[in-house]
């Protein structure tokens, strides 16, 4: 076992703050990372707050990790002190149920070890994330990081970008397909990025006008006020797929109406409260209602080697690790574009 600093809640009612804890040492299968990078979700503050009252205290959010491995276990010998790496969400899951498998450990079916807020694995012990210094996982969940990109904007593609790519993918984006981003935060800038450079003509959904320019900025061809009845009445029945990234309540159907036959809106946002679907939205085109859970472990390699190609990473905004309480304010009123990142070289040494 080594030390390590971090920041913690040690309730739902108290900031974070500087933890000290313990982690395992390098097995023979481990990987050791030194923390550069961690991005910030809106999931860090949901758990911190235990709004899904499921969360282990003390609680080390971060799953969107950047650094550079510090050891290696005997068995791992395609990675070496001094390389970059990446976690995401994910640090162990069964290997054995048919998700796996299929490397779709996202639905792992006994269900996943979770970056932060555990289970473990074999053990049950909770699990601490990237808001701090280092962190140790097995190298079937360890991921290499393109060259050339910046570090700190690679950090949000492990949760944001996967999330988006995902389904972008499984229902086929490219040119030729119509595709709908139904709003424009974290989730949402990384999906009109990725549907753009796969080559797909790209409409954003906002409620908000004045985001027009950043959306064209960012890869939109066409940017629609979804307040306008008359601008959504235009686009009925003319898009191939519809990622919506909002985790607000909102009037499904009214985005259903706009698919072709046969054709799918994927959820990814995920509002509190059950979102409302009237049958003759999916019944009279042959509609599909999907959801999606960010991605398996080589779908997720496969989207940052794909991000590393386009030139593709986050628009962030560098924190300190002590604004952190600052940083979830200003999340839930949707003050930052688009993503916050940790930089964890102001983590405290000592906690």
């Amino acid at each position: 076992m080594f030390q390590c600093t971090g920041y913690a809640a040690q309730t739902a009612e108290t900031p974070l703050a500087p933890f000290r804890f313990e982690r395992r040492d390098p097995g023979p299968s481990d990987v050791e990372i030194e923390i550069l990078y961690c991005g910030v979700c809106h999931s860090d503050l949901h758990q911190a707050r235990n709004e899904w009252q499921n969360t282990l205290y003390p609680c080390v959010p971060g799953h969107e990790i950047i650094g550079r491995v510090a050891r290696v276990g005997a068995e791992v010998s395609d990675l070496k002190a001094g390389d970059l790496a990446a976690v995401g969400c994910m640090v162990d899951s069964c290997r054995e149920c048919e998700s796996c498998r299929e490397g779709l450990e996202q639905y792992c079916q006994p269900g996943f070890t979770a970056t932060y807020n555990g289970p473990e694995q074999g053990t049950g012990a909770n699990t601490f994330g990237g808001y701090s210094s280092h962190i140790v996982v097995e190298r079937h969940f360890v991921l290499r990081v393109p060259q050339g990109l910046n570090l700190a904007g690679v950090a949000p593609l492990l949760c944001a970008g996967i999330t988006t790519y995902s389904p972008l993918k499984r229902w086929g984006a490219g040119p030729g397909k119509k595709v709908g981003i139904v709003g424009l935060g974290g989730l949402g800038h990384m999906g009109v990025k990725l549907a753009h450079a796969m080559g797909a003509r790209v409409v954003l959904f906002t409620t908000t006008p004045g985001k027009e320019v950043d959306a064209k900025r960012l890869g939109a061809d066409e940017v629609v006020i979804s307040k306008d009845p008359d601008a959504m009445a235009a686009q009925a029945e003319s898009f191939d797929l519809i990622i919506d990234t909002v985790a607000a309540e909102h009037d499904i159907n009214a985005y259903l109406s706009l698919l072709k036959r046969d054709c799918t809106l994927v959820q990814v946002g995920a509002p509190e409260k059950p979102l409302p679907v009237q049958v003759f939205s999916v019944i009279w085109r042959r509609r599909n209602f999907a959801g999606s859970l960010i991605g398996g472990i080589a779908e997720t390699q496969e989207m940052l080697d794909f991000c590393g190609q386009h030139g593709i990473t986050a628009d962030i905004e560098m924190i300190p690790i002590d604004q952190i309480e600052t940083a979830y304010a200003r999340m839930l009123k949707s003050d930052v574009k688009y993503r916050f990142v940790i930089d964890m070289a102001s983590l405290p040494k000592a906690a």
